[in-house]
């Protein structure tokens, strides 16, 4: 079994509900055990730690703008090939480039709010669980 982390950014009202459920209910139905859910807001410092690979670009005030936006639903799941199973889930980070049907392309408004995120590889995922759920 491996473990994977996975984020429904800030949407703005009836659109963060309806993601909200239409994610989850997906989640459920394709075999992903869901080990740690909340909804919370994060704090500016964690989402800095979090996004710190892209600190250098251009991008990376913004995106962490959008984090702390509004609240987030923080997810921890498990299964066999989890990251590449949830990578295939949500689609290409560009949702304009997401496959028809994935997360992405359904939900995604642009490459800087694509609605959700997924931990890319396993270290990554280690990482990230541990930033957001504690050890």
């Amino acid at each position: 079994m491996q473990k994977t982390y996975f984020m429904i950014k800030p949407e703005i009202g009836a659109a963060a509900d309806h993601l909200t459920r239409v994610v989850l209910g997906g989640l459920h139905t394709t075999g992903k055990s869901i080990t740690n859910l909340a909804m919370r807001q994060l704090d500016r410092a964690l989402v800095e730690d979090f996004y710190g690979e892209h600190k250098e670009r251009p991008f990376f005030g913004e995106l962490c703008d959008y984090i702390v936006g509004g609240p987030v639903v923080t997810i921890g799941l498990e299964r066999e090939n989890a990251v590449l199973a949830l990578r295939e889930l949500i689609g290409a980070t560009n949702p304009e480039e997401a496959a028809i049907g994935t997360i992405r392309d359904l939900f995604g408004a642009s490459l800087s709010n694509n609605a959700v995120h997924a931990s890319a590889n396993t270290e990554d995922a280690a990482r990230e669980l541990a930033l957001i759920f504690g050890k």
